[in-house]
C-alpha cells in the first residue's frame, strides 16, 4: 500500500509531524489537488490516514494527518527497503 513512490512521499512528509494542510503537503509534493486526493483516499481507505476539516480564519481547511497503524506501516516499509538495501550492498 505504501510502496508506491507519491504514497510513500506523502508518510515520509507526514511522519514527523502531528497533521499538515493539504494545501501543503500538495505545494511539497508539487502535484495538483486532484492526484493528491487520489493518493490520500487509497492510504484512508487502508487506514493510514485520517483528513479533518479545520475552519481557520473564516476558511476551512483540511488538515491530514497519519493514523498509529498508518506511523507503524510507514516505520515498518522503511524497515523492510533499508534491509533490502543493505542485502544488495552486500552481495554487491
Amino acid at each position: 500500500m505504501i510502496h508506491p513512490l507519491p504514497r510513500l512521499r506523502i508518510c515520509a512528509l507526514l511522519d514527523p509531524v502531528t497533521e499538515e494542510e493539504f494545501a501543503t503537503l500538495r505545494d511539497l509534493l508539487q502535484t495538483t489537488d486532484s492526484a493528491l486526493s487520489k493518493q490520500l483516499s487509497a492510504l484512508a481507505d487502508a487506514g493510514y490516514v485520517s483528513q479533518r476539516r479545520a475552519a481557520r480564519s473564516g476558511k476551512s481547511r483540511v488538515r491530514i494527518q497519519l493514523t498509529p497503524s498508518g506511523r507503524r506501516a510507514f516505520h515498518n516499509h522503511l524497515a523492510a527497503l533499508t534491509a533490502l538495501a543493505s542485502r544488495t550492498a552486500d552481495t554487491a
